[in-house]
């Protein structure tokens, strides 16, 4: 089995770094536009006069469009390279945010977050590719955790400065200005970003459809692709549902807070993520064997957050809410493992589409949660402890599946030591390992 062939860039520049930044920088407007309904959510009812359900309908269809889009977004990366993709996504994200502006009825407005959900899945797996593209091996987990760290900047302007913004200048201003702000910042990525230490472009690849197709399919067949995957659905979703459109609506309307006091509270998870993303990148990165058992210890401690605020009698205190959120906050860098484990495991040519494949769980997880929790509301009269039983419920089955496709992952790595080819990541065998588990549906990691 040949060994995972190297990036572009044996060492990493000081200009690499500047256009990683360049690049993060377009990631953060985009999860700033993603979570900017977050805090919106209650002003986004009374503007458009709807309900719950009508309200969790827009996250559904933006994280929809983001899902549905990685995939796309992965080959188009392949092909065209990041630079031309970040330039489009900054152009829809700012389109989005104009019309949002401008909106006055519910099904513009839809058309607005559909928009927002274009742009921002062309976002995160180009700077991801741009960074595989400028950075060794042992540098791109910790590139990545930098990366997902940054993005939470647009997620704290997005929670008490947003709220203060709405409540002061109002709508249409803050969401304008947020959007022609974004379309501006093309010019700075036309000029500074870099698709390869040694080119501004990519060289466009002329691979036939048929080729696309087989790309995607061996990606699709790779166990560390699927576990990737698997990973990035279980970790993130209860971070995402929160902050996108439950969690104000969840402490103000379930809890009884005021509004101030539920978006700053919200900010737990955003300090909470840019805390842990380095620390948890820079210590995976070092120590890549350790990356599962991270990923395992986040979901068991998810698990009892869910457990403590759905039993909790009466208005959970905010000394409770506060460590709650930060340990949910944690599904943020475990679930950017899934991606390191879809680089260690495919060769750079195919690692935008295996990306793409891996960044579908967490917003698949997100969109059916959020518009479940939305309809259980509905139904059972705005009692938030059943809705939230959706989180419990995704939970349990994201992490099964996981676990499932561990223990593939591990057969195949070890098969492939037994035969005397090398491997990404040395893993210590257990008693529950087993080498026949699925190696004739994948005979090697790579």
């Amino acid at each position: 089995m040949p060994s995972r062939p190297a990036t572009t860039a044996p060492t990493s520049s000081l200009r690499s770094w500047l256009i990683w930044l360049t690049a993060a920088i377009v990631y953060v407007l985009a999860v700033f536009h993603r979570t900017s309904l977050g805090v919106a959510g209650l002003d986004a009812a009374e503007r458009f006069g709807v309900g719950s359900t009508a309200l969790a309908t827009f996250t559904f269809l933006q994280i929809s469009v983001y899902a549905a889009m990685q995939v796309p977004t992965g080959v188009l990366v392949d092909r065209f390279g990041p630079r031309r993709i970040l330039i489009w996504a900054l152009v829809f994200l700012g389109l989005g945010q104009v019309l949002l502006a401008v909106s006055h009825t519910y099904a513009l407005a839809l058309v607005a977050r559909g928009v927002v959900g274009l742009g921002d899945a062309l976002t995160f797996v180009s700077v991801l590719r741009l960074a595989a593209n400028h950075f060794p091996g042992k540098q791109y987990m910790l590139v990545t955790a930098l990366t997902g760290a940054l993005g939470f900047v647009g997620n704290l302007v997005a929670t008490l400065p947003l709220t203060l913004l709405l409540a002061g200048p109002g709508w249409t201003p803050t969401f304008l200005v947020a959007g022609l702000a974004t379309f501006v910042f093309t010019v700075v990525v036309t000029l500074r970003v870099r698709d390869t230490p040694t080119s501004r472009h990519s060289v466009v690849s002329t691979a036939s459809a048929s080729e696309v197709a087989l790309q995607f399919r061996e990606a699709l067949r790779t166990p560390g692709t699927r576990l990737g995957f698997w990973t990035h659905f279980s970790t993130p979703f209860s971070h995402n549902v929160l902050v996108l459109l439950w969690g104000l609506p969840f402490l103000v309307d379930g809890q009884g807070y005021s509004a101030t006091t539920a978006s700053s509270l919200l900010a737990a998870f955003v300090i909470g993520a840019l805390v842990s993303n380095p620390v948890i990148g820079g210590f995976v990165g070092r120590r890549p064997e350790w990356r599962m058992p991270i990923v395992v210890t986040q979901l068991a401690l998810t698990g009892v957050v869910w457990a403590a605020l759905l039993v909790w009698p009466g208005q959970v205190p905010v000394a409770v809410l506060i460590p709650a959120f930060v340990i949910l906050s944690l599904g943020n860098p475990c679930s950017l493992i899934g991606f390191a484990l879809a680089r260690d495991y495919n060769p750079v040519s195919r690692v935008g589409t295996a990306t793409g494949i891996v960044n579908v769980g967490g917003f698949v997880a997100t969109a059916v949660a959020s518009l479940a929790i939305g309809m259980l509301l509905e139904a059972s009269g705005g009692n938030y402890r059943i809705a939230l039983l959706t989180m419990v419920a995704v939970l349990v089955f994201g992490a099964w599946r996981m676990l499932v496709w561990w223990r593939r992952a591990r057969a195949v790595v070890f098969a492939a030591e037994d035969r005397g080819e090398p491997v990404p990541v040395r893993l210590r065998r257990h008693r529950w390992d087993s080498v026949r588990v699925q190696v004739e549906r994948a005979a090697s990691p790579v």
